[in-house]
């Protein structure tokens, strides 16, 4: 894996936290809202808005370097669109760049020819 690929992983998985609570923090808004007098849904949709735009365009450009299949694509978006879903990515994603360093360590020390 290159520092470009590594380096677009490393900014989708940055995002995908700061974007799930996001959502969550409009899903409570939006409860507060019906429920009491406190209405900060214009506000939180606006930083969910702006995060979840950020959260899509990493997505893209990290199933552009890395080349994933559209299954795994579709994935990672459907992720980001689940209440829960931003927290699961960013686990998968730094399992899969832990992955990618170990194998890129032993590719070095000539351990797997691949």
């Amino acid at each position: 894996m290159d520092i470009k690929t590594a380096s677009s992983l490393h900014r989708l998985r940055l995002v995908s936290a700061p974007e799930a609570v996001s959502f969550l923090l409009l899903l409570v808004c939006s409860v507060l809202k019906r429920t009491t007098e406190f209405n900060a849904v214009p506000v939180m949709g606006a930083i969910h808005g702006i995060l979840f735009v950020v959260y899509v365009l990493f997505w893209l450009d990290a199933w552009n370097r890395t080349k994933w299949g559209f299954g795994t694509a579709a994935l990672y978006f459907a992720l980001s669109v689940l209440p829960l879903g931003g927290f699961y990515a960013e686990r998968k994603l730094k399992r899969e760049a832990e992955d990618a360093v170990i194998a890129s360590r032993a590719r070095r020390e000539g351990a797997v020819n691949a």
